[in-house]
């Protein structure tokens, strides 16, 4: 037995198959016709490009447009002309054959995304490698494995999948993929869980221990992988598959009830969303609202800064589509740890507690901060959309950001531009400072949405994507409990709104705490909806208060984790 992490939900039950590709030989060779090699590099890139539009199509049509983002993203890359572009000059310039020039370039992109520090652009270096490796295969002539032939009843093993191999598995064949590498927020993980095939990654050393053919069992939630299992074994673990796949179907009698306890308290259930097209997946959930719209994904992945108008559509459209239902806006959390380098910032030496967020924003108010704060109002007049500031310390930084949303409020009125007039403007929870000063905030603000991924890192002084230091990041641990119930407390004394859109919000451990805390507003992964709904409805917030009691009483995380195992098995 193996235990990894859980990147995919189900069980599946087959036969491992390694798909392993071959490691390339790239070799540094001098050229006599530069002119000549770069025509057989932009060959190569426009194969490339073909061969990955009918992949993405593929997916579009298998899973969804939503999915499809994720090759549709190469696409850019194999297209973006600063790329290109260095890679041609590096060819004629050093007079060096395509493979070798494409190995270099862009492993240098690929290392400066790996060093930011942050999720989204570490899935960009794992697509830099993605896009490199499809590259030099063509133009080495190399045939990549057929991954959409495999045999019924496959359990894919691998080092690692990119998402152009995940993009390509047929569902049908395959019942599980174990990897030695990734993370549950990789674009293959995203990928599996879209093609709703089982996954398990980060068992290190897992294929030196298994041979094609073996027999596999993997549970996807929870992380357990089994090789040639006993048939007693096999048996107990198709029985478990059965129920999940009944429990599954069984969620979709919560699509359009309304989220409401046992005793009558209405919860909002909303989503988190990074792009306008995520919206479709809202919608599919039945999710009330979404908790965080991430503005940054607008500003990445290009070579300039979104402009106004582009970013008033982009608002706009989510807007148009929740129909009046509330969309919570964060505005730009960028900094240190994310170089765009059309935003000229410095690389800090500790990103996370530098040049970041607000801070940034209130430095930068002529040419980023207004344009999207201007971008946010005009939006406004065609929905629900209210404004959330991250990474507040102090009042003073809010009190800075709403002075600005009233000078441009003013502006509108002179100008005769329509507007929410009423728009809500509250603060991501997610420093320790901001949370000590919870009270002093709710006076002041229309909201709170606890960010508990930062919450639990900054509380607790770990980075959570260190494995060293990872058993102390739990948001169960009783110092940020106590910091979270507090922020509640202290919002619902002021009578304001107090949601969630961290992690947490949507973990079925931490939710009869929340209840019971008297949190009003749940937002997670549009497709963690019903479940969490489907918890909710079957719960007493009065029953709740003695559980929360008694789990607060713990002073160390293992024992409020036992506690909460405990009370959820016996539910």
């Amino acid at each position: 037995m193996f235990k990894g992490t859980s990147a995919s939900a189900g069980i599946g039950i087959g036969k491992a198959v390694n798909v392993e590709e071959a490691e390339l030989k790239i070799r540094k060779v001098s050229i006599t016709d530069p002119e000549a090699e770069k025509a057989r590099f932009q060959a190569a890139v426009k194969q490339a490009m073909e061969e990955t539009g009918l992949l993405a199509q593929d997916l579009a049509t298998k899973v969804g447009e939503k999915e499809a983002e994720i090759l549709n993203g190469h696409l850019l890359l194999l297209s973006d002309p600063m790329l290109t572009g260095e890679i041609e000059n590096s060819i004629t310039g050093e007079s060096v054959n395509s493979e070798y020039a494409v190995e270099t370039v862009c492993n240098t992109y690929a290392d400066m995304f790996a060093s930011m520090g942050d999720e989204l652009m570490q899935q960009r270096a794992t697509d830099m490698h993605d896009i490199k490796t499809r590259v030099q295969k063509i133009l080495m002539g190399v045939s990549s494995v057929d991954i959409s032939a495999l045999p019924e009843g496959s359990v894919i093993i691998a080092r690692d999948l990119t998402p152009s191999m995940t993009a390509g598995i047929n569902p049908e064949k395959v019942v599980g993929i174990v990897t030695e590498l990734g993370g549950k927020t990789s674009h293959s993980a995203i990928l599996a869980r879209a093609l709703e095939i089982p996954a398990v990654v980060a068992i290190e050393g897992f294929l030196s221990q298994v041979s094609d053919g073996d027999d596999m069992i993997l549970d996807g939630s929870q992380g357990i992988v089994i090789v040639n299992p006993e048939d007693s074994l096999k048996s107990e673990y198709a029985v478990k598959r059965e129920a999940f796949i009944k429990e599954k179907k069984e969620l979709e009698q919560y699509i359009g009830k309304p989220t409401v306890t046992k005793d009558g308290t209405t919860i909002e259930l909303v989503a988190n969303i990074g792009k306008p097209e995520d919206v479709e997946k809202v919608l599919h959930y039945d999710g009330e609202g979404i908790g965080l719209f991430r503005t940054e994904f607008l500003f990445m992945d290009r070579t300039s800064m979104p402009t106004e108008d582009e970013q008033f559509e982009a608002y706009r459209k989510v807007a148009v589509a929740m129909n009046g239902k509330p969309v919570i806006i964060r505005t730009l959390d960028i900094g240190g740890d994310k170089e765009i380098p059309y935003m000229g910032l410095e690389k800090d030496e500790n990103p996370f507690l530098g040049y970041r967020a607000i801070r940034f924003c209130l430095d930068r108010k002529e040419d980023v901060y207004k344009p999207q704060l201007r971008a946010l109002l005009r939006a406004s007049a065609f929905g629900n959309i209210r404004i959330m500031v991250p990474m507040v310390t102090c009042l003073e930084e809010f009190r800075e950001a709403k002075a600005l949303v009233e000078e441009l409020k003013k502006e509108f009125d002179e100008k005769g531009i329509a507007y929410k007039q009423d728009i809500s403007v509250g603060i991501m929870v997610e420093t320790a400072a901001a949370s000590l000063m919870a009270d002093a905030f709710a006076k002041e603000v229309d909201f709170f949405s606890i960010g508990t991924n930062d919450l639990t890192q900054y509380t607790m002084s770990v980075d959570r994507g260190n494995d060293k230091v990872s058993y102390l990041y739990s948001p169960l641990n009783p110092a940020v409990l106590r910091s979270i119930r507090h922020v509640i407390e202290c919002g619902r004394r002021e009578g304001i709104m107090v949601g969630m859109c961290g992690e947490a919000a949507s973990d079925p451990m931490i939710i009869p705490l929340l209840l019971a805390f008297g949190l009003n507003e749940f937002s997670m992964s549009a497709s963690a909806i019903l479940n969490a709904r489907k918890l909710i409805t079957g719960y007493s917030i009065k029953d709740l208060q003695a559980v929360a009691e008694k789990a607060m009483s713990y002073s160390t995380v293992k024992e409020v984790e036992d506690y909460m195992r405990a009370f959820i098995s016996h539910i």
